[in-house]
C-alpha cells in the first residue's frame, strides 16, 4: 500500500536572507508547525522530509524555517511546495467528526431513493456544513446533520442519509 499524503501548507515565497519561508497554512491545527515537528516537503516528483526550526505566525501566513535549509538560496529552491504529512500523524478527531478529504468522493445512498451521487465538495457555512452532491448534471445540497445524515461508512466509501421531505426533486 502506497502511503497517503495530507497537505497541511503551501510555500508561498521566502522570508528574509536565512532560509525562511512564508507558508499558507491549510489546517485549522497550526501546532503542527511546531518547533521540532516534521513534514514532507512535496514539489515536482520530489518529496523530502524536513523538520521545522521555527515558525512564527505573521498575518494570515507563517514563516517556517526548516532545519534541512540553510540559507535564501535554498529557500527558493521550495518555493510552490506543498507541505505535507501521512495519515499516521493526523490529529485525533471527536467521535462522529470527520476530515473533509475523507468526505470528499464518498457516495450517497438513501434508503429511499437509492443512490444519491458522489460528495465533491463541502461548503462551510458556520451553522452546519452542507455536502455538495453530484450524479450527473444535477447537483443536491444535503445538510450536514444527525437527522440527515445517519450513517458514515468510510471503509465502505459510503454516506446512509435520510432526506426530509422537499429536499429533493424525486421526479428527476
Amino acid at each position: 500500500m502506497t502511503e497517503e499524503y495530507i497537505t497541511v501548507g503551501k510555500v508561498l515565497n521566502t522570508q528574509g536572507r536565512t532560509g525562511a519561508v512564508r507558508v499558507l497554512p491549510l489546517t485549522e491545527h497550526p501546532e503542527r508547525f511546531a518547533v521540532n515537528s516534521q513534514m514532507h516537503v512535496s514539489l515536482k516528483e520530489s518529496r523530502k522530509l524536513m523538520t521545522v526550526e521555527s515558525a512564527v505566525p505573521h498575518k494570515r501566513y507563517l514563516i517556517v524555517k526548516f532545519k534541512e535549509i540553510v540559507d535564501m538560496n535554498g529557500a527558493v529552491e521550495i518555493k510552490g511546495a506543498l507541505l505535507e504529512i501521512t495519515r499516521a500523524n493526523l490529529l485525533p478527531l471527536p467521535e462522529d467528526t470527520y476530515y473533509i478529504f475523507d468526505i470528499i468522493g464518498l457516495t450517497v445512498k438513501d434508503k429511499t431513493r437509492g443512490s444519491l451521487g458522489e460528495i465533491t465538495d463541502i461548503l462551510q457555512t458556520g451553522a452546519n456544513d452542507v455536502y455538495i452532491v453530484e450524479k450527473g448534471s444535477r447537483q443536491l445540497l444535503i445538510p450536514a446533520l444527525k437527522q440527515v445524515v445517519k450513517e458514515i461508512d468510510l471503509p465502505g466509501r459510503t454516506m446512509f442519509v435520510e432526506l426530509p421531505d422537499g429536499l429533493v426533486d424525486d421526479e428527476n
